[in-house]
């Protein structure tokens, strides 16, 4: 099929990883759908992108089933069908385990994990009806690493790390394949403005490549799973992370090894 013709539905796409995403779609010729609960930065976005014929603002909280729903009809009634899904809306509450409320923990699963599900279930019968399709959800390393603030965010990561395969075996008959991908540290807006120097500087000693990643590495990968070139990829979590899941301990003392010794 012509890339003008295939669609994607990219959540949280009103800025970050998410807008990277829905460029780099574009960029490739799909037509492309906006989902975001920001309706202000969402209209503002849209309007920079300036291609009316080829995108869909949506106004939406991923975790209202009712909103989902109806914004999967409207990319069918303006599309005519959904060739991938990127799970991509989420939310950080960063607070010590005795001081996460059950509101914060409620609110983190909903948008977490209970909208990936949500999603999914509203736009896999449009794929299963068009001959399949391809569903990428944004975990974290946070999925597979547990640190301090991050009782809810990683537990309702780790949940979709694991519905991600849920999903690929139960899909897999409609020819709908599903992935996940794990950033690491990444230079998103969110981070520059919570990461200190100091909480840099750390992250940099943990990761092997020494660096934060960008928004559109992560677009190329997520793009590459929903394509055909991954066309026998299902249920698999990758991790964009510049090594950090890797990685043990003592990198900045084992760089300084290495540098002495010329190996």
């Amino acid at each position: 099929m012509p890339e003008s013709q295939k669609v994607a539905l990219v959540t949280g796409a009103a800025r970050g990883i998410g807008l990277a995403t829905a460029q780099k779609f574009l960029g490739e010729g799909w037509q492309v759908a906006l989902l975001d609960i920001d309706n202000d930065t969402l209209q503002r976005t849209f309007s920079a992108l300036a291609l009316p014929d080829r995108t869909l603002a949506l106004h939406c909280d991923v975790a209202d089933a009712d909103g989902v729903s109806a914004a999967v009809a409207r990319v069918v009634e303006r599309f005519g069908r959904l060739d991938a899904l990127v799970n991509n809306a989420g939310i950080a509450i960063f607070k010590p385990l005795l001081e996460t409320t059950p509101a914060d923990w409620a609110r983190t699963l909903a948008v977490n994990l209970t909208g990936p599900f949500l999603c999914t279930q509203a736009a896999a019968p449009v794929m299963r009806d068009k001959g399949g399709g391809s569903i990428v959800n944004i975990t974290s390393i946070s999925s597979l690493r547990a640190s301090t603030l991050r009782v809810a965010y990683g537990t309702s990561k780790a949940g979709l790390a694991h519905l991600t395969k849920q999903q690929a075996i139960e899909l897999a008959a409609f020819n709908i394949r599903v992935n996940a991908v794990a950033p690491g540290p990444v230079d998103t807006a969110m981070a520059k403005a919570v990461h200190t120097p100091e909480i840099r500087a750390d992250y940099h000693d943990t990761i092997p490549l020494n660096r934060y990643g960008r928004e559109e590495e992560l677009a190329e990968t997520i793009f590459f799973l929903c394509s055909d070139r991954a066309s026998y990829i299902t249920g698999q979590l990758l991790s964009v992370d510049g090594g950090f899941e890797a990685a043990g301990i003592g990198l900045p003392t084992l760089r300084g090894a290495r540098g002495e010794t010329g190996r």
